[in-house]
C-alpha cells in the first residue's frame, strides 16, 4: 500500500494547537464518531461519511509548512475528532509518513476499542496518547455516551504496558461526572498506570449551537456549566494541585 494514496475523512484543522499535547500542534481533526456523548461540542463531526476527503500526501503537505513552528516548540501532530480511530488505515498511514520526518505523534481518543493487530500498530506509531475517561462509573458512562467503559480502560492499561505517555483528560460534568464516590475510584484507577498529566475539562455548553443547527435536541439543556468551583473541589478529592 502507498501510504500517501490512502485517503482520510476530515473535519477541519488546527495549524498552531496549543491544547493538544505539549508544544505547538498542528491538530486533524478527524470526521466520524461512533460514541454518542450528551455533552458534545462537535456533534457535526459524528457522521462518518461527512468532511471532506484528503490523501495522507495532501494532509503531510500542510503539515510540512508548519514543521519549524512544531519542531522548535518540541510539539508534533495530534490527531482528534471525532475519533480518529474509525479511521485505522489512515491513521497508520500518516503516522508512518509523520515518523519519516522525525515529528512526533499524538492521538486524541477515547480508546474505546478492541485492541487488535491494527490497534497494535497504531499504538506502536504513537508517541502520546491522549486519552479521555469519560466516567469511571460504567453505568454513568453507558448513559452518558451510550457505551460502556470497558473497553477504554483496558485501553488505557494497554498503552501503560507499552510504556507510552499518557495524558488523561475528563469532562467534568456538575451531578453527573463529578460524584465524590466516582471521583476517589478514578484516583485509584489512576494509581494503576503511569500518568504523565491529568486534567478535567469543565462543561460547558458551547457546542449547544451544532445540535440545534442540526435540528437536534440538546439533552443536557438543564445541567449548568462547571465553575472554577466545582473543578477545584474535584480536584481536591483527587489529591491534585
Amino acid at each position: 500500500m502507498n501510504n500517501e494514496n490512502v485517503t482520510g475523512r476530515i473535519h477541519s484543522f488546527e495549524s498552531l494547537g496549543a491544547v493538544d499535547g505539549p508544544g505547538i500542534r498542528f491538530v486533524v481533526f478527524m470526521q466520524g464518531c461512533h460514541l454518542k456523548c450528551k455533552y458534545c461540542q462537535n456533534r457535526d463531526t459524528w457522521d462518518i461519511n461527512s468532511g471532506e476527503q484528503y490523501t495522507v500526501k495532501q494532509v503531510v503537505e500542510k503539515i510540512m509548512r508548519y514543521k519549524n513552528y512544531i519542531v522548535a516548540s518540541n510539539g508534533g501532530v495530534t490527531l482528534s475528532g471525532g475519533e480518529p480511530l474509525l479511521q485505522q488505515d489512515f491513521v497508520i498511514s500518516l503516522f508512518q509518513e509523520l515518523k519519516k520526518q522525525n515529528i512526533s505523534t499524538c492521538l486524541d481518543t477515547s480508546g474505546m476499542f478492541t485492541i487488535t493487530d491494527k490497534i497494535k500498530q497504531i499504538v506502536d506509531l504513537t508517541d502520546i496518547f491522549l486519552l479521555d475517561i469519560k466516567s469511571i462509573n460504567d453505568e454513568t458512562c453507558k448513559w452518558l455516551t451510550g457505551s460502556s467503559n470497558s473497553l477504554e480502560l483496558e485501553f488505557a492499561k494497554y498503552i501503560n504496558e507499552k510504556n507510552k505517555r499518557i495524558w488523561i483528560r475528563q469532562v467534568l460534568v456538575p451531578g453527573i461526572t463529578d460524584k465524590k464516590e466516582d471521583l476517589l475510584k478514578l484516583k485509584d484507577f489512576l494509581k494503576t498506570i503511569n500518568v504523565e498529566k491529568f486534567e478535567f475539562l469543565p462543561y460547558h455548553d458551547l457546542g449547544k449551537y451544532k445540535w440545534e443547527k442540526l435540528g437536534l435536541p440538546y439533552e443536557l439543556e438543564d445541567v449548568r456549566v462547571a465553575s472554577n468551583k466545582d473543578v477545584e473541589r474535584a480536584k481536591k478529592i483527587m489529591g491534585i494541585d
